[in-house]
Formats: structure tokens, C-alpha cells, sequence
């Protein structure tokens, strides 16, 4: 069933109109990128040509998707716009609250007895406004959207940074905060800085143990966790058109690794298949009839380094199978350099736990792929040396899955279904260990791997690779193995070998589901009441943040000095920490406790210099704050890398953060600062950050005078009276400017309701 239709409809018939003048106005060829962003602005018909990396473009999305974690704070929020229903079709996925622990039905059953109150509030308040809810156990939210709502030249945003999952189908689809997501659902436009454009030629075939995971970890190793910041990555050639669409998903997905504002794909006969098989050929029909419109122009096609801000070519038919970790996915090892390098690094080599599916890789092909892997092992009386868990995406896979027999061969190798539920990828994890601490090793077909990411141990050598290398190296049970050389001892003895995986991309008898776990929401939600209980410690309404009072910021402590890598995980931790997701005073008591102190190398140890001791941050943050102290955090490189959650925004804010002072910033980090009315300033010289001194007091020089383009000044004075004047920038445009002066962009929502 194709939800939508009508709209989708409406986006295809101005298309054709909107990129015929974009094309004129720009004046050159377009690629598919810059056609969906230019039959996407607010204003309608594009006028003006936008500089990428430059331009600040407002524009308007076709839909909205949410995660049952942000969906919290997102839908708190948008209950305080005034709207009595979203402007645009919108989404919540109940994903993030199961917890793996036991096995799919016994950790399902758990998690809605003990996420009740959080999944009424969801369930009430998409009823009332008019979203689509998933149910817990439904699925992983990108599978779901990719199988139910993505569509060729769309435009949507998420709040999670795996929303580009939906590039699998040509849809420009971006990770967002939820204060984004309430932007566009209120009908207002969406802002977002003109991308730069990388472009990735695909020629060749996959064959073999090569998959398309491979071109991403590839990608990753290339461009690293930074490389694509500011950018959408486009791929196309003769190479992209020929994956399945489930495996173009699983290489849009984990371009949020390399920072990527969005990745995608041109139309092809692929998104076709999917379209018809997903029960959507209503859609595919009106895509035919502007396929021209979802690739890009022919010329960029032949020549793509007139066009693109950089080019990568990657030959699909010698590309080897990678393993990307530990501890950052832009580590790439080839599956025949995986060994030497665990050797060179004193890696843990034994392979404690396989683990396979997560939203980048649970597809019904992915899946196929693997259990021609398992049910070798089966065949040749292989014991699996390593534990091993499957993670179906969505109810309409696993059911699919199930009924073809393909569960059962995981079964027969000792494999655990977990929930259809993002688990183990999100620290949803109560991993079985009788040292929870130590030193070692897991291997998964996920996304990321950053310390303590999975199950919180820091000592977790965390390697991402494809299913069916996953499952491999799960039987082998050593980081030694590489199957495209090496034979395995069986249980008689028997050197054998593990051939190559065989997928199908589509199941031959179509997908099968009894109860997908969709609920549609009322046709009139006026009478719907949402409740939120005044002592519920999951839950709390939002007060609005205080607005600037035009002066310069004074007195400022130095609440952290952040040393390294400082990702959202850092800031605002997963995990436990999910069940408050919708209280923000309640998980802010988790703010900045992974974060690295530059003065001490430790986590969670801070001075507070009112008392000279040296405590946890978030007790640090509540003591400035309830003498009135403002606070600013100084941080290092790519500061906000990781997971979209504006958490990690809303608590520094929360307890009396005012500026963010760091080397760079992510991107999608940088605006949930903006929009929660946090100064969000880099050092125009990067070496000032070693200026900053423990007990320094800080204060905004020229704040005063704030506009576009010009640098704000901070006088820092260390604890024996000398200063250091330090000049920074920022990116902020005159309308960012109205959100920090209003205190957060939802008071200006508010403000221009007329609600405050």
C-alpha cells in the first residue's frame, strides 16, 4: 500500500517545472542532488542560484520521520507551537526503548511493560496531531520508511542520523534535531546550508564475499569521519545502478559515519523492483513518468568533475571485502590486511559475540546472504566458535524471514532473533559477561563503533563489516580468518572451506506480514487527550528557555574543557539513559559524563572553582547554575560527531551552558546548539584552545554587536589575573541570530503564533 500518494503526485507534476528553471537560473547541467534541493524550496519556484557550502536555503520537506527516542522531546516540543496538526505527513518508530537481552518475544514483551507510559504518550500524541505511529516490535525505523514512505526525488527529514537510509530510493533524506523536525512540522520552512556535492562513480559488478557494505566502509576509509561534512554524497554509474535497493540503503545509511549531511542514488530499474515488490507500484508508475528528472543531467553523468566539488571512482569488481574499527568507522582494513594489523595492534584476536542487521543492514537480501554463510556451516559440521544474534529491520522481514526457513538455519548454528529493534547498535544491550569491563572483541554489520557504543566497555574492540562477513568471522571466531583464503577445522576434523555467500534480493514469494504494527491516527484529534503525569520521572512538559538580553555575556565559568573526540554519545549518552529521553531535567544528569577532561584525562571529573573540588559535571553544571553562574564549554575537532540528538543540545542548555567554543563542529550538532539558543563559536585560530586555563572566568566582548559574518570576541582571565583575548567565528545568519535572541528557535515559532 503506497501511503501519500497524492502528494508524491504533486511533488513529480512541479518537478518538471522547478528544475527546467533551476537548470536555467544556475545555468549548467544539474545532478540529482541539486534537482530535488532546487523542486524543494519554500518559496516554490527557484529564483536565485545557491553557493554550496555558502548559501543558508530554506526549504520544504514532503514528510517527517521519528524514532520513539527523540520523538519524545521533538513532539514535547510541538506541543508547545500551537499547531493542532502537523503540516506535513509525519512519522514516530518505536525502536530505541527494547533492549536485547534474551531473545525477540521475552525483550518485546519486557520493554513495552516497562516503556508503557512513554509509548501512551507517543501513541496519544500522534493520534491527536495526526501521525502515523509504529508500535514497538514493528521495526527499525529507516527499514520501515525505506519500505513504506522513501520515494525517488523526495525530500524528508528524521530526527536520527540515519535517516539518509532512504537514499537507497533516490530520496534526499537528512538526520535532523527534533527541533528541525518541529520547524516542519509546524509548517514553517527548513534551513539548511547550500551542500557541497561529492560525487561516486560505482563501475564494475559486486561479486562474491564483496557487498555493498564494502563500498561504503571503502568510502569511509577515504573520506574519513569528516571527509563528507557539509556535503551530500551522490552515487552513480553503471556500478550504483546495478545494486539492489536494500544495498544502496545500507550505503546511504552509513554515510552519517563520514558526516555527510545526506547520500543518495539515481532512479534505476532496482528502485522500480523494490517499489513493486514493497506493494507500491502506484508509486514506481509516476516515477517512470519523470525517471529523467530523478538522475542527473547526462553531461554530469560524463563528466563529473565539472560538476561535483570532488570525485571518487571505486571499480566494484576489485574492490576487496573490509572490516572498518575498532573504536571509529573510518578505520578500513581489508579483509586480507585484517590480520596482520590485530597482530600489529595487540587487538583482542577471539571473537566474543557476531552481530547482525541494525538499520544499515537487516533487508530481506542481507539476511539471504547470511544464512547461506550459517547453513554451511550447518552442512559441514561447523560449531560456531563466537556467539551470534540476528536483528530483523522490520516485522514484514522477519515474518518474511521466518516463513522461508531462513530463521531456522540460524537457530541451527545456535543464532539468537532479537527484537525488531535497533538493540545492541544503540547500547540497547545487557550483553551476557562475567567481566563487563575487560578487554575484547565483537565484530557487527552496524554503523558505528565508538567506545562503549554497543554495551558501554570501554575495552569493546567494536569491527563493523557486511552480515555475511559477520556471520563468517562469528564462526571462525577469530579476527585471524579470512574466508576468501582460509579453510576452517570442522567437528570431524575436516579442513573445509566457506564458499561464497548467495543472496536474493527480493523474496520469490513476495514479503509476507500479518500485523505490520502501524496505527493510524484519528481523522479529528481535537477530543484526544495527551497526558503527562506532573511526578513521572520519563516525561516532562518543557518550560521555554530564557531569551538573550542584548548584553554581553558575563562571568562565565569554564564548566569542561573537552580533550579528543567529543561525539553526542560523549555529551548525552544512550543507553540506560533512554528511558529519559522525554525529561530533559531528569537525563541531563548524564551530561558530558563520557566527555574527556583536557586538564585531568578523566571522564566526569571537573573543578568546580567555586568550591575548588573536583565532582561530576552535570553536579558541577547544577552548582553554577543555582548561584546564577552562566558556563561555557570549550571542545576540539568535529565536536558533535555521531548520533542527531539534541539532548545533547538541551542539556548543557538546561543547566546554564551559554557558549560552545570549539576547533569545529558537526554539522547537524551545530544547529541543535543554534536552535536551543546556545552560542555555538569556533576559534578563528585553532591553537587558542590551548590558551584556555582550568579556572578561567570568560566573558563576550563585542556579543553586543552580533550579525552575520562578523567575529565575536572572548576575554578569558586566568586565575592570576592575566587575560588572553580570543577571536572566534561562527555561521549564524540573521534569522539563527532572531533564534538565539528569542532563547531557542521554538520561542520564535511561538512568538510569531502569537502564543507568547
Amino acid at each position: 500500500m503506497a501511503f501519500d500518494l497524492d502528494m508524491i503526485k504533486d511533488v513529480y507534476t512541479q518537478m518538471g517545472e522547478r528544475v527546467s528553471k533551476a537548470r536555467e537560473i544556475v545555468g549548467r547541467p544539474l545532478t540529482l542532488a541539486e534537482k530535488i534541493l532546487y523542486s524543494h524550496l519554500y518559496q516554490g519556484n527557484p529564483t536565485e542560484a545557491y553557493e554550496r557550502g555558502g548559501s543558508y536555503v530554506d526549504f520544504k520537506p514532503d514528510r517527517v520521520a521519528m524514532q520513539d527516542a527523540t520523538a519524545q522531546m521533538a513532539l514535547l516540543q510541538f506541543m508547545q507551537a500551537g499547531k493542532e496538526q502537523t503540516a506535513v505527513p509525519s512519522t514516530v518508530h518505536c525502536d530505541h526503548l527494547i533492549q536485547a537481552e534474551v531473545g525477540a518475544e521475552e525483550d518485546l514483551e519486557k520493554a513495552i511493560s516497562t516503556n508503557k507510559e512513554v509509548y501512551d504518550f507517543l501513541s496519544s500524541v500522534s493520534n491527536k496531531y495526526g501521525i502515523g505511529f509504529w508500535k514497538p516490535g514493528a521495526g527499525i525505523i529507516h527499514q520501515v520508511v525505506l519500505e513504506n514512505y522513501a520515494f525517488p526525488g523526495g525530500m524528508m527529514i528524521g530526527t536520527d542520523s540515519h535517516t539518509p537510509n532512504a537514499g537507497g530510493l533516490g530520496m534526499i533524506a537528512i538526520g535532523v534535531g527534533g527541533a528541525d523536525a518541529v520547524d516542519v512540522m509546524a509548517g514553517m520552512p527548513w534551513e539548511l546550508k547550500m551542500p557541497k556535492l561529492i560525487g561516486v562513480r560505482l563501475t564494475g559488478r559486486l561479486s562474491g564475499w564483496t557487498s555493498a557494505k564494502d563500498v561504503i566502509l571503502k568510502v569511509a576509509g577515504i573520506l574519513t569521519v569528516k571527509g563528507g561534512t557539509g556535503a551530500i554524497v551522490e552515487y552513480f554509474g553503471d556500478g550504483a545502478d546495478a545494486i539492489s535497493c536494500t544495498g544502496k540503503g545500507t550505503i546511504c545509511n552509513m554515510g552519517a559515519e563520514i558526516g555527510a549531511t545526506t547520500s543518495l542514488f539515481h532512479y534505476s530499474h532496482k528502485m522500480k523492483d523494490y517499489l513493486e515488490a514493497t506493494e507500491r507500484a502506484d508509486i514506481a508508475a509516476e516515477a517512470e513518468k519523470v525517471k529523467d528528472h530523478l538522475r542527473a543531467d547526462q553531461e554530469v553523468i560524463d563528466n563529473p568533475d565539472e560538476y561535483f566539488d570532488q570525485v571518487i571512482e571505486i571499480n566494484l569488481s576489485e574492490l576487496e571485502p573490509h572490516v572498518n574499527g575498532p573504536f571509529t568507522p573510518d578505520l578500513a582494513w581489508p579483509i586480507s590486511k585484517l590480520a596482520e594489523a590485530a597482530k600489529e595492534h595487540q587487538w583482542p584476536e577471539k571473537i566474543e559475540v557476531g552481530l547482525i542487521g541494525s538499520c544499515t543492514n537487516s533487508s530481506y537480501e542481507d539476511i539471504t546472504r547470511s544464512a547461506s554463510i550459517a547453513q554451511q556451516a550447518a552442512d559441514k559440521n561447523i560449531k560456531a566458535k563466537s556467539e551470534f544474534t540476528i536483528t530483523p529491520g522490520s516485522e514484514q522481514v522477519r515474518f518474511t524471514a521466518e516463513r522461508d526457513g531462513l530463521l531456522d538455519v540460524f537457530d541451527s548454528i545456535g543464532g539468537v532473533v532479537l527484537a525488531n529493534a535497533c538493540g545492541p547498535c544503540i547500547g540497547q544491550w545487557a550483553r551476557h559477561s562475567d567481566d563487563p569491563d575487560k578487554k575484547n572483541t565483537i565484530v557487527t554489520s552496524f554503523n558505528r563503533n565508538f567506545a562503549k557504543r554497543n554495551d558501554g566497555n570501554p575495552n569493546t574492540h567494536s569491527f563493523v563489516t557486511s552480515p555475511e562477513l559477520t556471520t563468517a568471522l562469528a564462526i571462525a571466531g577469530t579476527l585471524k580468518f579470512n574466508p576468501l583464503t582460509d579453510k576452517l577445522k570442522n567437528e570431524d576434523g575436516e579442513e573445509v572451506m566457506l564458499e561464497e555467500p548467495q543472496g536474493i534480493e527480493l523474496p520469490p514469494n513476495g514479503f509476507g506480514v500479518e500485523d505490520a504494527g502501524y496505527q493510524a491516527p484519528a481523522e479529528d484529534g481535537s477530543d484526544v487527550d495527551v497526558v503527562v503525569k506532573d511526578d513521572s520521572e520519563r516525561l516532562q512538559i518543557l518550560t521555554p528557555f530564557d531569551g538573550w538580553d542584548g548584553d554581553n555575556i558575563t562571568g562565565m565559568r569554564l564548566l569542561l574543557k573537552a580533550y579528543g573526540k567529543c561525539t553526542t554519545d560523549h555529551i548525552s549518552m544512550a543507553g540506560p539513559w533512554l528511558r529519559f529521553r522525554g525529561h530533559l531535567d531528569n537525563i541531563s544528569n548524564n551530561c558530558f559524563i563520557g566527555a574527556i577532561n583536557a586538564y585531568n584525562k578523566e571522564a566526569n571529573k571537573v573543578k568546580n572553582q567555586l568550591t575548588g573540588e573536583y565532582g561530576e559535571v552535570p553536579a558541577t553544571a547544577r552548582a553554577y547554575k543555582a548561584e546564577g553562574i552562566p558556563q561555557i564549554v570549550v571542545g576540539d575537532d568535529n565536536y558533535g560527531e555521531g548520533s542527531s540528538r539534541e539532548h545533547a543540545a538541551m542539556e548543557p542548555r538546561h543547566l546554564g551552558v551559554r557558549v560552545v567554543l570549539v576547533k569545529s563542529f558537526a554539522r547537524i550538532h551545530e544547529t541543535n546548539l543554534k536552535k536551543q539558543g546556545v552560542l555555538g563559536l569556533t576559534f578563528a585560530n585553532p591553537e587558542d584552545y590551548d590558551k584556555v586555563q582550568e579556572d578561567d572566568t570568560v566573558e563576550t566582548v563585542d556579543l553586543d554587536q552580533f550579525a552575520p559574518g562578523k567575529q565575536i570576541t572572548l576575554k578569558f582571565t586566568h586565575a592570576d589575573g592575566s587575560e588572553d583575548l580570543i577571536k572566534t567565528n561562527h555561521t549564524y545568519n540573521e534569522n539563527q541570530i532572531e533564534w538565539f535572541k528569542s532563547g531557542s528557535a521554538l520561542n520564535l515559532i511561538r512568538k510569531l503564533e502569537g502564543k507568547s
